[in-house]
């Protein structure tokens, strides 16, 4: 899972006129027809995918007579730099897409349009997973379409399992076990790391918040940090211990989102937490050899940061710029075998199909296809996800907590401190980085 306020590294200049800005609040297209903006065009610099989505524009428009769909091809489609300014001023696309850290935000700020008597325009609405859809709802109402969901797991490498020998089909279920599988593969000699782990950069509290809502812990409970708990105490103790009494987690302090992945793609550390999205990562952008990476469920199982999307319509949309919007997040993005979801295209275009980066829609029937689809055409080794397919139904997704950045920054300190000093006082670190987080929540 990519930290949406970290890992949004690039950006394009935006080229989209009034028009193209969903400026045109009635949406009247030449012809009594209806406009829509939308967000998401692949860049240039991706010509099969561009081509890929200029042909399904083309589609839906033979498909909707009267209907007229302008792209943006801002890349990637949400930018934290440029998206809150877009949306006060108006000028974001018919259809926008919002990380489900944001989703909060911009319900409450009302800048998206309440489009619950609308759903039904989207076919598979039903079949999206409750607790998915919960996320866009906010009093009986409801602000969007999710598209993306997934959970964070434990990314390891099936070679370095079997080489120390580990069962590569009984990847770690706890803690305790990955402590013990890090310190065997460790063992495997100079320059193996059993467990890799951040310590700065904000990935250290993230990855602090993801270990903690594994062990059951809370980070912000009725407005005030609730990370000073015996779950909390014991992240940080586990992962001292793992680098001062085990040496299984080596001796870097890693503060860059991908500085770990790439580490993990030369082969020599054994596990990681991630989402799905990083075996694509350290096998396409990191040359990894992708039959040596799996991914399981999160160890500890009480929950997981959940991460995600989902598309919203501007609030001045017309009723007919909201029926085509909904009509073409239906076609684009929740159709099995159209748009996003046509795996035979995706594979023939040269992309990493097969690894289970969404489960938005779950065991319903849509979400029974998507999966199909995919596996029929992959490209990856699907049997090493299943640890993780098979364990995301039993744990509870759970969101990034309020000024989650500033939160995870205070916690980078302590990360970084019990990777760095065998000294180290989890009791103080823990203390002071709750004084702190306090004063952050209480600034409204």
């Amino acid at each position: 899972m990519k930290p949406r306020h970290l890992a949004i590294l690039l950006t394009t200049g935006l080229a989209f006129t009034a028009t193209a800005c969903g400026g045109d609040s009635s949406g009247s297209g030449g012809g009594g027809g209806v406009s829509i903006t939308v967000a998401c065009q692949p860049a240039k610099t991706a010509p099969k995918l561009r081509e890929a989505w200029d042909d399904d524009v083309a589609a839906f428009e033979k498909a909707h007579p009267g209907v007229s769909v302008k792209s943006t091809d801002q890349q990637p489609c949400f930018d934290p730099k440029t998206f809150a300014a877009k949306l006060a001023g108006g000028q974001m696309e018919t259809v926008f897409v919002v990380p489900v850290t944001n989703y909060a935000d911009v319900i409450a700020k009302r800048q998206a349009k309440d489009i619950t008597a609308s759903t039904g325009v989207v076919k598979n609405f039903g079949d999206i997973k409750q607790d998915v859809r919960g996320m866009v709802t906010k009093d009986g109402k409801v602000y969007g379409v999710p598209n993306v969901s997934y959970g964070v797991g434990l990314v390891y490498n099936r070679a370095l399992f079997a080489k120390a020998g580990l069962d590569p089909d009984a990847p770690p279920r706890t803690w305790d076990e990955v402590r013990a599988a890090a310190k065997k593969i460790a063992a495997l000699g100079d320059g193996y790391v059993g467990y890799g782990e951040y310590g700065g950069g904000n990935t250290g509290g993230w990855h602090f918040a993801q270990a903690l809502f594994s062990r059951g812990g809370e980070m912000v409970t009725d407005g005030k940090a609730a990370f000073n708990s015996a779950e909390g105490k014991a992240v940080l103790r586990n992962l001292h211990d793992m680098r001062w009494k085990d040496d299984s987690v080596g001796s870097k302090v890693l503060i860059g989102w991908e500085s770990l992945m790439q580490q993990m793609a030369t082969g020599r550390t054994g596990m990681m937490l991630g989402a799905p999205d990083v075996i694509t990562d350290v096998t396409q952008k990191f040359q990894g050899k992708a039959a040596d990476y799996g991914i399981t469920g999160v160890p500890g199982g009480k929950a997981s940061l959940a991460g995600g999307e989902a598309y919203m319509i501007n609030p001045k949309a017309s009723p007919a710029q909201t029926k085509a919007a909904l009509q073409w997040i239906d076609f684009q993005f929740n159709t099995p075998g159209k748009g996003r979801f046509d795996f035979a295209r995706s594979k023939a275009n040269g992309e990493a199909v097969g690894v289970p980066n969404n489960d938005y829609m779950g065991d319903s029937p849509t979400g029974k296809a998507i999966a199909e689809g995919r596996e029929a055409n992959a490209v990856l080794p699907v049997k090493n996800y299943e640890p993780y397919v098979d364990a995301a139904p039993g744990i509870t997704p759970k969101l990034e907590p309020e000024k989650a950045q500033e939160l995870y920054a205070v916690l980078d300190v302590a990360m970084s401190a019990v990777l760095t000093r065998e000294n180290a006082d989890v009791d103080k670190l823990l203390g002071d980085a709750e004084s702190k987080a306090n004063s952050i929540l209480a600034r409204r």
